[in-house]
């Protein structure tokens, strides 16, 4: 499918429904558009279809209402419906991952056929989408999940084209072809390599250029295309379009169906339907093998009213030093844990030490996390603090923590890696994670051994708190804010001198718990309100809130709710500080660096880099809190100086905006930006964010593919190319770092003249016990002669093992006891089931559709030699119907439906039931 851009709001969805079928527990969600639909249109439907099939089982089975209006998917009104509001911004944040990996294979492999479809490629197509699924699989298998939603939006892509670029809908399929994400089923009756397809196309008419015996013989066949060359096999169709060479060629013309004005536009709608049918199954597939809490996990959900789709990470030193400042951990982590009403979704933990590395810990239980943190011990050297590898360990907590994370490092001493620094920097800006240090007696250690921590903090947006470790238990209290569901950056600023300058701010009517921190040795300050009210500094308490002082660490506790409009800041200190604003709304925003190109398609993709410092730069940004949100203006504001640089603001067809930047400031900057809430009370409804972390531009441009994966045992060989604008050139330094800690080679030098182009190539060896599902984080970086300018490109990997199973469990049933003829409240019934997965990686895991009932399982070996799983289950006659799932240990999912009745059915595929609620709508609207 194309991805183009387009400012008209009929181009974005615009009619969402629910359609029940007559099985309740197959229903279909589908969008539909009165114009083109969009890679990223189709992924985020298939998304939305999916999830919402998965929450509408879980708030029943807790016997709750899924109420959600026909008109209503959306990822908020989902959000509501399904409970998981604490959650947008991170269903947003993986729904921009995958759909911006889906737009990069249109940039990183435009001529690789078999992922698009084109020339035929059924084969290599679909084993590309079924060895993507073993991968993501095993990603969640292995909890990798920013690795999996990376390929998941790589296979999509390859799948939504199979129905815009082969004859799949021409050859009158209303439904999704389940064959393609199902390795133990052929292809059948492709077209050979002989066998004519199409005819010229009469004028610019190309609605009956698929030759009749192909439609009425069913042959599958799909278009070639070129950039460069009009050649292709006689009597091929082609892909079509302006840059397609082969359409030139006879048979002329062709058959994809990109757009409503693609050649075989006619049929878009049709194949953006199918194709949304698909994306729904494939994620669904997912869901049955990862289980409802994992799919979720996938998605930045978390459902607990008890826990947050937050992460809580801690970097810890634990040199002999570090004693005291360690029982004190103990003491404020059980404190923080027991005092938050929503948890963590996630818990990661790290010691470092002078001598090394402890484990790392990722876990979803509080209860676990605690425990580790309680034996962590101090030990090794004497009471002064020892420089430890602080960086590598914050390094391997940035590869792990989800995007948007917030880091606390403990330490007392200066890093013995600085060398790591800027590995450290890529990993913070496109993570865009925040690192905050708690440093405790620095003065034994030298008072200049945190300016590298703080400038980490400052690229970050996070803290350097210098404190003692008597003040440690009062300072620790901003871990508690910083992982609050809703915290969003208002305004962020940092003086390096410091100067006396006033700094203002907007608050709107959405925003509680405004907080202002500061950072800085005593610095002098006054705010002001909306309303012309001041506080000092030296008032502890007063008029607009409550100010705490713990070491170089202030923290301001504004009055709720806070007055609306304009806020000021006067600060009056030359010495270099901080000011972060932050408060509680669901009012924020993501963005992301893109590259947009405009060949084959148009269209953008994520930038894992740093942007350039010359020539347009371009932001993806995403609203959240509704649609009466709106955005009006986004600046780069400059960090250190004055310079501010506005963009021009360009609405997406996806409901998103594109933002172009003619240039970008010198140095760092941040991303600002100003909108309105239409459904604000207020009449001036003006709302102000700003990012966290900060930017910064380089000369230097680096890419390598994305998302490689390799097997145990075996070399993984990375090319990149390099480029500068640098005007003078020279010899240029490489590193590549991996997160874990594989055995690696690389140049350690290139040589560029300027304006100059050179690559290169970096080769990973995994080892033979390397689990599969491992991801690896792969950052390649480069530097200027001088250390003058540097840039990098972070990649994820996955090493995967080859899957041998492909074949599901089978489910079959034994018996059914039933006599359920009076009140279904009083009566129960029963069946018994056996499954087997034959001679595959066997059974892991059996689940019932229903909770109201009881379901037992035993294992025993079977006549064929291979173990049975007999399933006994019994529920009260109201659940007239039970789906048993079976799952072996490679993710292939099996599955029965059993009926009161005693009648077991097939379930059809689900792709059916979905098509069949396209069809009935597009007739409906059609009327």
């Amino acid at each position: 499918m194309v991805l183009k851009m387009d400012t008209s709001s009929q181009h974005i969805i615009t009619l969402a429904i629910l359609l029940l079928t007559q099985r309740d527990t197959l229903q279909a969600f589908t969008l539909i558009s009165s114009s083109s639909l969009t890679h990223g249109q189709i992924t985020e439907a298939g998304i939305l279809n999916a999830t919402a099939n998965v929450c509408k089982t879980l708030v029943e089975q807790e016997g709750g209402n899924f109420a959600l209006l026909p008109n209503q998917l959306a990822v908020d009104s989902l959000a509501e419906a399904c409970l998981f509001t604490d959650s947008v911004k991170t269903f947003q944040i993986a729904i921009r991952v995958i759909s911006s990996r889906n737009a990069a294979v249109d940039l990183e492999r435009p001529f690789s056929e078999e992922y698009h479809f084109d020339d035929e490629s059924f084969i290599r197509g679909r084993s590309l989408i079924t060895r993507g699924l073993a991968t993501i699989k095993a990603n969640i298998k292995q909890g990798n999940f920013i690795s999996a939603r990376l390929t998941v939006g790589e296979i999509l892509h390859t799948l939504q084209d199979f129905y815009s670029h082969s004859n799949w809908v021409e050859l009158g399929n209303m439904f999704a072809y389940s064959n393609l994400i199902r390795a133990d089923l052929n292809i059948d009756n492709i077209a050979d390599s002989s066998t004519p397809t199409c005819r010229n196309c009469v004028g610019d008419n190309c609605e009956n250029n698929i030759l009749e015996n192909i439609i009425t013989e069913k042959k599958l066949t799909s278009g070639y295309f070129n950039l460069f060359s009009s050649s292709k096999p006689d009597g091929k169709c082609s892909h079509g379009g302006a840059v397609d060479q082969t359409s030139d060629s006879d048979p002329r013309g062709g058959i994809n169906k990109d757009a409503v004005d693609s050649e075989h536009g006619h049929l878009h709608t049709q194949a953006a339907q199918t194709a949304i049918a698909a994306t729904t199954e494939l994620l669904l597939d997912i869901r049955g093998a990862a289980g409802d809490a994992d799919f979720l996990r996938l998605m930045g959900i978390s459902r607990s009213s008890s826990s947050s789709s937050s992460a809580l990470c801690f970097v810890v030193d634990t040199s002999a030093s570090m004693a005291n400042v360690l029982a004190e951990l103990k003491k404020v982590t059980s404190s923080i844990i027991n005092s938050i009403s929503k948890l963590p979704s996630v818990f990661i933990l790290i010691s470092f030490s002078n001598t090394g590395l402890g484990p790392l810990l990722r876990t979803t239980e509080s209860d676990i996390f605690l425990s580790q943190i309680n034996i962590l011990s101090a030990s090794g050297g004497g009471n002064s603090p020892e420089p430890g590898r602080s960086l590598e360990a914050l390094w391997m907590a940035l590869s792990e923590a989800p995007p948007s994370s917030q880091i606390f490092v403990f330490t007392d001493a200066p890093p013995t890696d600085a060398h790591l620094e800027s590995t450290v920097l890529a990993l913070i800006e496109t993570t865009q994670t925040g690192v905050n240090f708690f440093l405790t007696n620095v003065g034994r250690s030298g008072q200049r051994s945190n300016e590298l921590y703080q400038s980490l903090t400052e690229a970050s947006g996070g803290q350097a708190i210098v404190i003692t470790e008597e003040q440690f238990p009062q300072a620790v209290t901003i871990i508690t804010d910083s992982i609050r569901p809703a915290l969003v950056t208002i305004s962020q600023t940092v003086r390096d001198p410091g100067t006396t300058e006033t700094f203002s701010f907007t608050v709107d009517d959405s925003v509680k718990n405004l907080t202002v921190y500061i950072t800085g040795s005593t610095p002098s300050f006054t705010i002001i309100s909306a309303s012309g009210a001041s506080q000092s500094s030296g008032t502890s308490s007063g008029s607009l809130g409550t100010i705490q002082t713990e070491g170089n660490f202030i923290s301001v506790l504004l009055n709720s709710p806070p007055q609306k409009g304009q806020w000021r800041i006067n600060m009056n200190s030359l010495q270099p500080y901080t000011i972060t604003v932050t408060g509680e709304s669901a009012i924020d925003f993501l963005y992301d660096i893109v590259e947009v190109f405009q060949s084959p398609t148009p269209g953008f993709a994520t930038l894992e880099s740093r942007p350039p410092a010359s020539g347009n730069t371009s932001l993806s940004v995403t609203l959240t809190g509704g649609s009466s949100i709106k955005l009006t203006d986004v600046a780069l504001i400059q960090v250190s100086g004055s310079d501010e640089v506005k963009g021009t603001v360009e609405k997406t067809d996806s409901g998103g905006y594109l933002v172009t930047m003619t240039r970008v400031p010198e140095g760092s900057f941040y991303v600002q930006l100003r909108g309105t809430n239409e459904s604000s009370t207020s009449s001036d409804n003006v709302f102000q964010r700003q990012s966290s972390n900060q930017l910064k531009a380089s000369t230097i441009s680096i890419k390598a593919q994305e998302n490689l994966n390799w097997k145990p045992g075996t070399n993984l060989t990375i090319p990149f190319t390099m480029t500068t604008t640098n005007s003078t050139g020279g010899n240029f330094t490489i590193q590549a770092r991996n997160s874990r800690g594989l055995s690696s080679s690389f140049p350690s030098s290139v040589t560029l003249e300027a304006g100059g182009r050179t690559e290169g190539t970096v080769t990973l060896t995994a080892p033979l016990d390397t689990p599969s599902g491992t991801d690896v984080t792969l950052t390649i970086e480069a530097e200027a002669p001088g250390g003058s300018d540097s840039n990098y490109v972070v990649l994820r990997l996955t090493v995967i093992a080859d899957v041998a199973d492909i074949t599901a469990p089978v489910c079959q049933v034994v018996s059914v006891n039933s006599n359920c003829n009076g009140n279904c409240t009083l009566q129960t019934w029963d069946f018994t089931a056996s499954l087997n997965d034959g001679n595959g990686t066997g059974i892991e895991r059996i689940t019932a559709s229903e909770t109201l009932g009881n379901l037992t399982t035993s294992t025993q070996p079977g006549p064929e030699g291979f173990n049975v799983t007999v399933a006994f289950f019994s529920a009260p006659c109201c659940t007239e119907e039970v789906i048993l799932v079976a799952v072996d240990a490679v993710g292939n999912v099996g599955s029965c439906t059993i009926r009161s009745g005693g009648v077991q059915l097939r379930s059809p595929p689900l792709s059916l039931w979905i098509s069949v609620a396209c069809l009935v709508l597009a007739r409906t609207l059609s009327l």
